[in-house]
């Protein structure tokens, strides 16, 4: 990682030039700071410090030929350091990684500390939670129905994951199962790792895929269809289409069944039905 950091000038060794010619400020008697009084209000003044102007809060000034020619007499310079992180395995998003002493330096003074956090990245395949990592695979209806035995997964570390599901043992649509220990690691504790959740979608196939007689010999194969309920006196017969639950809730009702006879009344067509009065 490239890091631009303040660093105490090596060629002045941060006294900003020439020893000899570094003078005690007049100004503030060498404090850096010096009292001023201010009217704050009719008849209220305030005493305050403030930086010295004479020497910009140093405490010393310098003739400008006297000031070194790597610094210009601020006693540091802006440097460039290229640093090596090492990210430890099971780290996660948000985690702090100190860099001591890396901080911005001043003559004097203790350098602080540089705290990297890490911004964990969205992933293509993998969410993640914890420990655990989760992904989405799609698979065909043959693989849900007759098993398969294959590479499922990519994963992070480059492995392939290679999964056998028995024959016979289906997979349903929106299913979830997981393979133990195949997760993130645990920080500190690398050898000890999540799981690893997969939703299964099932890959259905399009439409007039096979001829009406394979589809009976299939259906020959499939368990039975589901009972036929018991019909009622009144039966709507009823074509389905295709669906977007984005329109779901479109067709709003706007108004009230009785907001009418009110419209009819402000619109002069006359009052509705009367009460008899005795």
């Amino acid at each position: 990682m490239s890091l631009q950091k303040n660093v105490v000038c090596g060629l002045c060794d941060g006294k900003g030039g020439k020893a000899s010619a570094i003078k005690k400020c007049t100004t503030c008697d060498g404090r850096g700071v010096k009292l001023v009084v201010r009217q704050i209000g009719p008849g209220m003044m305030q005493q305050m410090q403030v930086t010295c102007p004479g020497c910009d809060g140093e405490g010393s000034t310098m003739r400008e030929k006297d000031k070194c020619k790597k610094c210009k007499g601020v006693k540091v310079v802006n440097e460039k350091k290229v640093m090596e992180i090492f990210i430890e395995k099971g780290m996660r998003n948000g985690e702090k990684i100190p860099m001591k002493g890396e901080g911005d330096q001043q003559p004097g003074v203790e350098a602080g500390d540089v705290v990297l956090v890490l911004q964990q990245k969205p992933h293509a395949l993998f969410e993640r939670s914890g420990a655990d990592l989760s992904c989405k695979i799609t698979i065909t209806l043959v693989e849900a129905l007759c098993g398969f035995s294959k590479i499922l997964i990519n994963h992070l570390d480059g492995r392939g994951i290679h999964v056998e599901q028995p024959a016979g043992n289906v997979i349903k649509p929106g299913q979830v199962m997981k393979i133990t220990g195949e997760g993130m690691p645990h920080y500190k504790r690398p050898i000890d790792k999540g799981d690893l959740y997969i939703t299964f979608e099932v890959e259905f196939p399009k439409d007039n895929w096979a001829a009406a007689g394979s589809l009976k010999s299939l259906e020959a194969l499939l368990p039975k269809r589901g009972p036929t309920p018991m019909e009622p006196e009144l039966v709507d017969h009823c074509t389905l289409e295709e669906g977007d639950m984005e329109d779901y809730g479109a067709h709003t009702h706007t108004g009230n069944a009785y907001d009418s006879d009110e419209d009819d009344d402000d619109h002069g067509h006359g009052p509705g039905v009367q009460c008899a009065q005795s």
